[in-house]
């Protein structure tokens, strides 16, 4: 499949400015999980970075998160996904918005299984989409997102990410906001990445 009709199927990649390549972003308002956190106080979706700066500030941003998100329902969105995707080294699902349901996760692990040659990161608040264990191909790591500010990180999977107001692993905040070399949240030997309250 053309690259340019992969994009019009799904609306294309985004380019959040931290990553080293591409990434897929939804909407934070169709969250389903994160609806709920963010009205939370002390939670880790409350203050969400997806909700302000230039995820809202754009029409054009809102316009192409809302196209992607109706475009999962189309059953070449896994091909397309593919041909945009295949030639990256390290992609990152939802650098806004998250997993809407059992059909959506089933489609990344495809797609993740169909580009063997990048490493996928998937952090999620969504546990009931988490899929068996077993089912998880080898280039994809899924970090279950913590729920709470300082919370301790989850044991209910196998690798997580926490936010913390002090001692965060995530070097980004002090290389511009960048990755940079950085590839942690990609990194299976590392259990939880802590992130530094925005």
């Amino acid at each position: 499949m053309y690259k340019y009709k992969a994009e019009k199927i799904t609306g294309g990649l985004s380019a959040p400015g931290k990553m080293p390549e591409g990434s897929y972003n939804l909407p934070a308002r169709a969250c389903l999980t994160g609806a709920k956190l963010v009205k939370v106080r002390g939670s880790t979706c409350s203050g969400c970075y997806a909700l302000k700066g230039n995820y809202i500030r754009y029409p054009a941003i809102k316009k192409a998160q809302y196209y992607r998100l109706a475009s999962l329902a189309r059953d070449s969105w896994t091909a397309a996904m593919v041909a945009q995707i295949k030639r990256q080294k390290f992609f990152r699902w939802h650098d806004a918005g998250d997993v809407q349901s059992d059909e959506h996760m089933s489609k990344i692990l495809e797609v993740c299984r169909l580009t063997p040659d990048t490493k996928h990161w998937l952090p999620t608040q969504e546990r009931k989409y988490l899929p068996a264990p077993e089912d998880v191909p080898d280039n994809l790591i899924i970090r279950l997102s913590g729920s709470k500010i300082d919370g301790p990180p989850s044991t209910a999977w196998t690798h997580t990410s926490s936010v913390v107001t002090k001692g965060a692993t995530c070097p980004a905040p002090s290389q511009g906001g960048k990755c940079r070399t950085c590839r942690a949240c990609w990194t299976k030997s590392i259990k939880n990445v802590s992130y530094g309250k925005h």
